[in-house]
């Protein structure tokens, strides 16, 4: 089977809510990319795939290592694999550049692929509203916060974010559900978007709610997270679908 499928997926959040349950997930995806990888051409994570992640300059935090071999599998057969940026591990640099040539994204990334044009980004800070977290995005990113970071000791670096993280909505097992369409905010972004310039597909995670919603001749994707749905995307070079994986049983 010839390899020409691009694959999406986002927020696995891994190492939340506790070690067994991150584990039992990282079999999960593990698996689904052993079973993508025969017909995939390219595989876009649209961020937050770890719950936290700092770089020091000769430490990262240790697990996720079934994970990250299966990646390094895959970039070393030919898949192109490109990593974006979340809320949660904006602190990615250079290491998985080094080491398994992945490719990292801050914010957006257009592609054009078989005349489809695609607009790509994690979600976390656009759209109306949020104006606390832009803030915190903005300290978070810059030079000197992430400099201040790296003097900390990694074992207080990392129980510092863990204990951040206790608050999210993963942590807690807060499922997200659809109530209105006009409150999506990032349906919101995705329309003023359209407005300036077209887009077949608009592909965001960080909201944990799988959504296909069709604007105009467009369509807005969101491709849910890990803990409760498993769902993705697939684009085979005429169409986009959102599916959800379920492990085959051996």
């Amino acid at each position: 089977m010839s390899a020409s499928k691009i694959y999406f997926a986002s927020d696995f959040h891994f190492g939340v809510p506790d070690h067994s349950l991150s584990r039992e997930r990282e079999d999960l995806v593990v698996s689904w990319l052993e079973e993508i990888r025969t017909d995939a051409a390219e595989i876009y994570l649209i961020g937050d795939i770890f719950d936290f992640w700092f770089e020091y300059s000769t430490v990262i935090p240790k697990g996720f290592i079934r994970f990250q071999g299966k990646l390094a599998e895959l970039a070393d057969s030919g898949i192109k694999i490109t990593l974006f940026k979340g809320n949660h591990d904006m602190w990615m640099f250079d290491y998985f550049v080094r080491e398994l040539g992945i490719q990292i994204i801050s914010d957006e990334l257009v592609l054009e692929r078989n005349g489809k044009k695609f607009y790509l980004h994690h979600g976390d800070g656009l759209g109306p509203g949020d104006a606390k977290y832009k803030i915190l995005k903005k300290i978070f990113r810059s030079g000197l916060c992430q400099w201040l970071f790296a003097r900390i000791h990694p074992n207080l670096g990392v129980g510092i974010a863990r204990k951040w993280s206790m608050h999210s909505r993963l942590q807690n097992n807060q499922k997200e559900e659809f109530t209105d369409l006009e409150k999506e905010w990032l349906v919101s972004y995705s329309k003023d978007l359209l407005l300036k310039e077209h887009y077949d597909f608009l592909i965001f995670g960080h909201r944990h709610l799988p959504l296909d919603v069709q604007l105009g001749e467009s369509r807005y994707i969101n491709l849910g997270e890990w803990i409760n749905f498993n769902s993705y995307a697939v684009f085979d070079g005429e169409n986009l679908e959102l599916r959800y994986f379920k492990k085959r049983e051996d």
